[in-house]
This record gives C-alpha cells, structure tokens and sequence, in this order.
C-alpha cells in the first residue's frame, strides 16, 4: 500500500465519527417531485438562516436544485428507520417517491412528510462543486417543528469514505 493510501486509511475511520443528522431532501416542480436520504446538512448563517446539503453528484434531483428553486428538508426523529429503507435507495427521474407515504405539499414549497420531528422551508441561493458532490446554499424561508418531543436522528459512519 503507497504511504497517501495508508493515510487515507488512517483518516478514514476519524473522518466517518464526524456526526451529522439525517434528513428527507424533497423537491419538485409541476408534476416533477422526488425525495433523496441526505447525510450532509449544516446550518451556516444566521442572518439570513442558511444551511448547506452536500448532494452526490449525478442525483437526479439536481435539476430541481437551480437557483431561487424551493426544496424541503424533512428531519428524521431517533429511530424513524423506515424512511432510510425508503429513501435509501435513491428514486430515477419520473419514479414516484411518496407513494404509500402520508404527506402534505404546500404551495411553492416541497413536500412535507408527515411525522417527522420537522421540516424547513428552503430556497437554493447556490450551488458550488465539492468533489464528487456539490454543496448547495439553501437560504432558510419558513420551517415547522411536527414532533416537539423527539430527539434528531444522529448518524455516525464506521468509515468517511464512503456511505
């Protein structure tokens, strides 16, 4: 093994306890929605409210993602494991992705998926490439705490170099 790969072996297991919570990124136009499992979600700013979400590049939500577009952040409560299998997975362009899901779907905003501990209200103010994903700046217009009791859905990874 070269000396950059042991390394990045050694990196791996600290990098994957960096602890990040988990979210149900929804979005849509038109008749166009879908929803993706998202890791990678930091607040940024206070003012305005801001948050960043690292997206995998090629995702087929990214032409939903342009500028000034609205996008939802569902945030998972401890435990709601059943929307990782349903998310997980990843949806193709045109495949529906709440079916069989209690939702609601504001005007000009995502979908809301019932039961989670909260959603926020998003607007993407930008897109920057980061390596195999791209970082996007969602400026923060509106949200709701559902579950006021509920703890967030933390997630650590054995290693950071992979899902």
């Amino acid at each position: 093994m070269k000396a950059d790969e042991e390394a990045l072996m050694a990196l791996a297991p600290v990098l994957g306890r960096v602890p990040s919570g988990l979210f149900i990124l929804t979005a849509g136009r038109g008749e166009t929605e879908t929803g993706l499992l998202a890791s990678w979600v930091q607040q940024c700013g206070f003012d305005p409210p801001r948050v960043t979400v690292a997206v995998k590049q090629g995702r087929d939500v990214a032409p939903l993602l342009q500028a000034g577009m609205p996008f939802t952040l569902n945030m998972l409560a401890e435990g709601q494991t059943s929307f990782l299998g349903h998310f997980g997975k990843g949806f193709s362009a045109g495949q529906p992705a709440f079916t069989g899901l209690d939702v609601e779907r504001p005007d000009g905003e995502g979908v809301v998926l019932r039961g989670t501990l909260g959603c926020l209200f998003c607007r993407v103010a930008g897109c920057f490439p980061a390596g195999d994903h791209d970082l996007y700046l969602g400026d923060v217009v509106g949200g709701r705490l559902l579950l006021p009791d509920a703890k967030p859905y933390v997630h650590v990874r054995k290693s950071g170099l992979r899902y």
